[in-house]
């Protein structure tokens, strides 16, 4: 099964990145569940905002990883050419 990495917008307008195996399943975590992550529990309710399919697990967390080095702006911008519309 493969992995995601994904973006978050939570209600502050800080962004989250993290991976998973299902998008859904963790978004409703980060909104509604004590699995969600410490940091957006108390900045709910948060929205997907981009999502990336990576091969396994080794790979999604070197993406996650290079995506969290980038500046708000850099994140933005990838979350802009590859729109969930």
């Amino acid at each position: 099964m493969s992995y995601f990495v994904y973006i978050l917008e939570c209600s502050d307008g800080n962004l989250y990145t993290g991976i998973t195996k299902d998008v859904t399943k963790r978004l409703d975590e980060h909104n509604s569940s004590d699995k969600g992550a410490k940091y957006t529990k108390a900045r709910r309710p948060v929205k997907l905002l981009y999502k990336e399919p990576s091969l396994n697990r080794s790979s999604a967390s070197k993406r996650e990883y290079a995506i969290k080095k980038l500046t708000r702006l850099k994140k933005l911008q990838l979350i802009q050419k590859t729109s969930l519309k």
